[in-house]
């Protein structure tokens, strides 16, 4: 049982939380719980190409302080701290990905058949500008999702942009030309509440034609 399955709540009471309880921790088993829901997400011609470092231990939080800019307290403080990567050679995997579609039942043999040729194609002919406007788009509905999972497991988030990009995936180990970093998700239990904030009313953000 989830401790929060209100989507009203989960939705209208997310707040982006900048100061954490530093003494809880979450436990490997869920948050890869957490992290097999959020990959529910969405994504272009189904090619997931989002890749998620979870920096948690105290010598990695310590690594990654420096790159953080003006969000040191989320680093300091969060049960952890989940960079979010997009692939640029996400359909390195499409084979997988498109054969376990068929041995599970969610794709005729012949329609992958069909479909992927054209599929892996296309991507591997992209531009790098192309794929990485492919890959912020997938990698950013993948963070939201993240933070709504989170937060019906009890968790408070923080979504981060503000951070060394250049040298991030290096500093963990990652290929920087493959792995292009989008944004940094902090979870973990709020200790300060995050402020309320306010949004543009509809006739502001919605044109109906």
């Amino acid at each position: 049982m989830l401790p929060n399955n209100d989507f009203d709540n989960i939705v209208l009471g997310r707040r982006s939380v900048k100061v954490f309880d530093e003494e809880v921790k979450i436990p490997r088993d869920e948050m890869n719980e957490i992290i097999r829901k959020t990959t529910k997400a969405p994504s272009s011609v189904n090619m997931q190409p989002w890749r998620f470092v979870v920096v948690e231990s105290q010598e990695a939080k310590e690594t990654l302080r420096p790159l953080m800019r003006f969000n040191t307290r989320q680093t300091d403080t969060s049960a952890a701290m989940v960079i979010v990567f997009g692939d640029m050679k996400n359909y390195e995997y499409g084979e997988e990905i498109y054969s376990s579609a068929v041995e599970q039942g969610f794709m005729p043999q012949e329609v992958k058949e069909e479909l992927l040729p054209t599929v892996l194609d296309y991507y591997m002919n992209l531009t790098r500008p192309q794929m990485n406007d492919i890959v912020k788009i997938d990698c950013s509905l993948v963070a939201m999702q993240l933070m709504l999972v989170a937060r019906s497991y009890g968790y408070d988030s923080n979504p981060i942009g503000g951070f060394d990009k250049e040298n991030i995936a290096e500093t963990f180990g990652l290929d920087k030309e493959r792995y292009e970093p989008v944004v940094i998700i902090a979870l973990g239990k709020e200790k300060v509440p995050g402020r309320e904030s306010s949004r543009l009313p509809i006739d502001k953000v919605v044109k109906y034609v």
